[in-house]
């Protein structure tokens, strides 16, 4: 990997933006607040919430004890060789996690398991959002 000069040695890369996506999303999938996840990995909720935007990069060990964590490997937190860190599907998800209220939609909505309340519940919000 080529040094950018402009950039920090320690500042994020699109691919720590990316890592933190996925912790945020499989937290969130399993359920877990931040402070849980920080509880069972030794670190303050605030160190979280700062991986999972990317504003911090992560150790391999930290990386490590997150992924025991979520009990998932740690190659599911970076993109597959067709993923982008920058693709559309990636800028949702942040655009959905980026307020608490996103946030507890998205919990609430991956714990629907009746698939015709999930679809009634989307026409819903793309009616709401034609409204105002």
């Amino acid at each position: 990997m080529v040094e950018n000069a402009s950039r920090s040695p320690r500042a994020s890369e699109p691919v720590d933006r990316y890592v933190g996506s996925q912790i945020a999303a499989r937290r969130m999938a399993l359920g877990l607040s931040q402070t849980a996840l920080a509880e069972r990995v030794g670190v303050s909720f605030q160190q979280v919430q700062k991986y999972e935007s990317g504003r911090n990069r992560i150790s391999a060990s930290r990386l490590h004890g997150l992924a025991q964590a979520l009990g998932a490997p740690i190659q599911a937190f970076f993109p597959q060789a067709t993923d982008r860190p920058d693709d559309g599907d990636l800028s949702l998800i942040r655009a959905v996690g980026a307020t608490p209220e996103g946030r507890a939609m998205a919990l609430t909505f991956s714990r629907m398991e009746n698939r015709a309340i999930r679809q009634a519940l989307t026409r819903l919000v793309e009616v709401l959002v034609q409204a105002a």
